[in-house]
């Protein structure tokens, strides 16, 4: 399954974020590439040791333990740092699948990645090409999301960015490790607490949204990796 998360930073953070990467010292994106993905992958990216990468990241990271549709679709056990590269001049990242386990840096912890994360930086009038398409159960999906806006989907996906032929495409693309490891157990969840959301707005004493949030509780709990 596949979301969009709109509006991810604020107009004052993507501001700030962008203004900050126009003056970063973009390097190869092979620095994070794996055995596969260094054969299709022509972009530059920003070292993960990078303060400034560090520094965006945080921002990054607070505004998405505020976002709500975020937190209840990921159910976020672990994430790794933000990361930030950029695609022009022709540059693109053939298709390939994001390696199983990471790193996580400064650390001894290791990360699956269960969920990919795409944040984009630039509104799609500013570029041509630069889709990230990714490939699912219900076909080819083309992802071009104004600045500000997160696409997520899960890790095991075959995914590709397509040539960027004009302008510049800038992004942060991070992964996290779920509570819950199975994708339809996760999405079970997510539809469960939309619809008990639904109802507690629509009738806010009704005793079946306590009854359905225990359901969405109990299931948790049994279905969580902690």
């Amino acid at each position: 399954m596949l979301i969009t998360v709109p509006d991810v930073l604020s107009a004052e953070e993507l501001d700030l974020v962008t203004a900050k990467l126009d003056s970063a010292d973009w390097g190869s994106g092979l620095m994070s590439a794996g055995h596969q993905g260094a054969r299709v992958k022509n972009n530059q990216q920003l070292a993960q040791t990078d303060p400034l990468a560090i520094e965006l990241g945080e921002v990054i990271l607070a505004a998405l333990g505020r976002n709500a549709l975020f937190m209840s679709f990921a159910l976020p056990l672990r994430v790794l740092p933000p990361m930030f590269n950029r695609y022009t001049g022709s540059e693109t990242f053939g298709t390939h699948v994001d390696g199983a386990i990471r790193n996580i840096p400064g650390t001894h912890l290791r990360l699956r990645t269960d969920l990919s994360c795409t944040l984009f930086l630039c509104d799609p009038d500013e570029y041509d090409g630069g889709e990230l398409c990714v490939e699912d159960t219900y076909g080819n999906k083309s992802v071009k999301l104004p600045a500000g806006h997160l696409v997520v989907y899960p890790s095991a996906s075959l995914h590709h960015v397509t040539p960027v032929t004009r302008g510049t495409r800038t992004a942060s693309f991070f992964w996290l490790q779920s509570l819950v490891r199975n994708n339809d157990k996760r999405a079970l969840l997510f539809d469960l607490d939309v619809g008990i959301q639904q109802l507690s707005g629509d009738h806010a004493d009704h005793p079946a949204a306590v009854r359905l949030t225990g359901v969405y509780h109990n299931l948790l709990r049994q279905w969580a990796d902690t």
